[in-house]
């Protein structure tokens, strides 16, 4: 099927795919029940979706409320699209981008296609004017009865108080200006130091660009948690998920292949199609390698935007369904004026506007009843007897609002946050609208991180337990020199060293997709430039790699000698990453000898010598949450390489391992293998990945564990106690192993000395003893009112 190039147009006629069909959706939104039954499902939460909408940006939450709208947007586009990524061979579209998928773009081609189609960015509302900024700070009903009374006073001759009214609220109105400006001109320059990147493949190594550089043809690498920078057609992908919520309003995670059908035979219409992943949507679950197709405003994205932007600018609304046309939806320009450069107003501006409002009303009040009883009783003005009464009584009760209103409130309430401004300021705080800082304060809890927030995000393996014995591993950071040892003896020899532990290691590399490059700073010269290690990937698995490349096992070369079959990607259901891996002749893993009896896995010297056995030919390395593996262990690996059963009381040393080295604040990873034949454990056909994930991760034999420490960042001690003299609760939510995170909640003295670490620390699995389903949410209040640290 001819296609286009990412510019231009494509020739032949329309096909419908996997793509919802326009008139089908509209008349659904006319009236059908299908789509009603859907609309509802999407904005009305159920009550285990109640808690997961919690944790939604405020774009989001829009979209999951008003699915109706980014539906009809999204299914419009489609139905004018000429391109047809979808449905075209991911082969022809490498041949019509002219990219490599293992080499990517050259850096010639990329800097040619940027200029070609420039920055990879959607195009951001205009920054609001200076003029509007100012004229903003007079937005405020106490301001506006300081108007009304500065005019006021000079309506009645008191120029001197109108004067110095109209002073004091322009004052207030410029300092504030001033402030936002700065700190908007501060904004922009440290967004522009802090763009998201993204791992890319150019001139046929792995690089780490901004997202904005991305062209049409780069080849990008995707991962769990990575927000897409393009629209991007997969060429591969290993269970892919993602959240399209910013595109259908859908809060479900999608399932993604690259090998979906071109042309679907399915009657269920789908929004997006499966083999291709949007802009600004979110990868959930697995991996994937893809080729960007579209930049900038001419991704999904981009194209909604600029529709929707457009529409809201349509002043004779266009045409419905059947044709006909809208009647012109009738616009406050003052309210939609304010709602477009003051969306939101601070919990500080709300209470200055109830206040103005209250003391308004009394002040009116108040005079009118002055106004009645002076017009009833016919009091006249003294110096000046001949004037009419209604008239003395109005000047009375005009003279009495002006004095009710507070002239000082709003230069006392700007020098107040000014002065806090200037605080945080001095702390390297930028604060763009003076009045957020009351909202700032007004904070009393903080949710946090731990990996890269209270700590430094940066693991270096220190411990590798096996075969119940416990060595060091020596070295820092990222530089693979060191080594392991036992009681000072170096483990780690090619021959005639430990080979349980070189058997870990080997594992270990070949089940991670992470690798070490050496980088240089970008900061030196070039005759005084330095070298450093950096690893390119998963950070959980950096230590891994760098402790195997201190035992000479690179992943450059065990990745050649023991090609990958099948991936099943960590997730954090499983707690498990799975490859397959094709072994050496004679079902050589290193030193150790692979087999596979009728039985079950034993080694070359099992105690079943009578029973058949043939060399292994493929092997599934796992690694993951300890008591998840222990769970599916039969056997464990010892010193010499023999494999031995692994007995209840062994198992228990093993927990107990796992516990010792997470109380010392480290990392652990449990890494394990079962050989296979010459043919993998379920179906050729199979492609459920939950289905091959239980063939291969069990039974297993354990063969180590590596224990990682991520030291806390400075400060982090100090910060946190500041917060609690502040009456801030610091919470701490981790994927790590409750014991590690209580170790490092410690260190930190998050958890105090003598707290209850059973009250203070949770394991999140008991807030869904039941699986998916929450506790009511009185219980769960009941937990977090107390608890101080969430890990798995």
């Amino acid at each position: 099927m001819p296609i286009s190039s990412p510019k231009g147009g494509l020739a032949s006629p329309r096909e419908s795919t996997d793509y919802m069909d326009l008139t089908l959706l509209t008349k659904q939104a006319a009236g059908q029940s299908s789509f009603s039954r859907s609309r509802k499902s999407a904005s009305v939460a159920s009550e285990d979706g109640n808690h997961r909408d919690r944790f939604l940006s405020d774009a989001e939450r829009v979209l999951a409320q008003n699915p109706l709208e980014a539906r009809l947007s999204l299914a419009s586009l489609d139905a004018a699209d000429q391109k047809h990524w979808h449905s075209t061979p991911a082969d022809a579209i490498v041949k019509v981008l002219r990219t490599d998928v293992d080499r990517g773009l050259s850096e010639a081609q990329a800097e040619d296609l940027l200029a070609e189609y420039g920055l990879n960015e959607l195009e951001a509302e205009p920054r609001t004017p200076l003029h509007i900024v100012f004229l903003l700070q007079f937005y405020n009903l106490i301001i506006g009865m300081l108007l009304f009374a500065a005019i006021a006073s000079i309506s009645l001759q008191e120029y001197v108080d109108g004067i110095a009214i109209l002073f004091i609220v322009t004052l207030n109105a410029v300092v504030a200006t001033i402030q936002e400006n700065s700190a908007g001109n501060a904004l922009e320059a440290l967004a522009k130091l802090s763009s998201p990147r993204c791992t890319v493949v150019r001139d046929g190594s792995q690089q780490d660009v901004e997202s904005n550089q991305l062209v049409p043809g780069d080849i990008v690498l995707l991962v769990t948690g990575d927000v897409v920078p393009a629209d991007i057609r997969l060429y591969h992908s290993v269970d892919l998920k993602s959240n399209e919520m910013l595109l259908t309003g859908e809060s479900e995670d999608v399932s993604k292949k690259f090998n979906a059908p071109l042309r679907s035979s399915d009657k269920a219409a789908k929004l997006t199609a499966n083999n291709m992943v949007f802009s600004s949507t979110t990868i959930t679950a697995g991996n994937a390698r893809g080729i960007v197709v579209e930049t900038g405003m001419n991704t999904r994205v981009g194209s909604i935007a600029a529709l929707l932007r457009s529409s809201q600018d349509d002043s004779d609304g266009g045409d419905d369904a059947d044709g006909h046309k809208k009647k012109p939806r009738c616009r406050n320009p003052i309210a939609a004026f304010i709602n477009k450069h003051q969306p939101k107003l601070t919990p500080l501006q709300r209470s200055l506007h109830k206040l103005g409002f209250v003391m308004g009303t009394i002040a009116l009040t108040v005079c009118a009843l002055v106004f009645v009883v002076g017009l009833v009783r016919g009091t006249r003005d003294m110096k000046d007897p001949e004037r009419p009464v209604w008239l003395t009584m109005i000047m009375t009760a005009v003279s009495l609002a002006v004095s009710a209103v507070p002239e000082g409130l709003p230069m006392v309430v700007t020098i107040c946050l000014s002065s806090g401004t200037s605080d945080m300021v001095k702390k390297n705080v930028l604060v763009r609208k003076l009045a957020a800082v009351e909202t700032l304060g007004a904070a009393s809890v903080i949710c946090t991180d731990k990996t890269g927030t209270l700590t430094e995000g940066k693991m270096t393996a220190v411990k590798l337990w096996g075969d119940f014995k416990t060595y060091d591993i020596t070295g820092k950071g990222f530089t693979p020199e060191g080594g392991i040892f036992l009681n000072g003896v170096s483990q780690i020899a090619p021959d005639g060293g430990n080979a349980q532990v070189r058997a870990t290691l080997l594992a270990s590399v070949l089940c991670s997709n992470t690798h070490l490059t050496q980088q240089q700073n970008e900061d030196e010269d070039d005759d005084d430039a330095v070298t450093r290690w950096v690893p390119v990937g998963n950070s959980s698995e950096a230590p891994l790699i760098v402790a195997a490349a201190k035992a000479g096992i690179w992943e450059e070369y065990v990745a050649e000698q023991y090609k990958r079959v099948v991936e099943v990607p960590f997730s954090s259901s499983r707690k498990m990453m799975v490859t397959v891996n094709q072994l050496q002749p004679g079902g050589q893993f290193g030193a150790l000898r692979l087999t596979v009896p009728k039985g079950g896995c034993e080694a070359k010297d099992s105690a079943s010598a009578n029973q058949v056995q043939k060399p292994a030919s493929l092997v599934a390395c796992v690694k993951g949450a300890p008591n998840f593996i222990l769970d599916n262990c039969t056997h464990f690996c010892q010193t010499d390489g023999s494999l031995a059963p692994l007995a209840t009381e062994q198992r228990q040393e093993v927990l107990a391992a796992v516990d010792d080295l997470s109380s010392q604040a480290l990392r652990v990873i449990a890494v394990a293998l079962q050989p296979l034949g010459s043919e993998l454990p379920y179906a050729s056909d199979c492609d459920d990945v939950d289905e091959k994930f239980l063939a291969l991760s069990q039974p297993l034999v354990l063969l180590g564990l590596v224990a990682s420490i991520d030291p806390e960042r400075d400060g982090v001690r100090d910060a946190i106690d500041n917060a609690r003299q502040a009456g801030i609760r610091t919470i701490m939510i981790t994927g790590d192993y409750l014991k590690t995170a209580i170790a490092i909640a410690k260190n930190v003295e998050l958890l105090q000395i003598g707290a209850n670490a059973d009250d203070e620390a949770t394991d999140c699995a008991t807030l869904r003893p039941r699986g998916s389903q929450y506790l009511p949410e009185a219980e769960i209040d009941a937990i977090t009112s107390q608890t101080l640290v969430f890990a798995r």
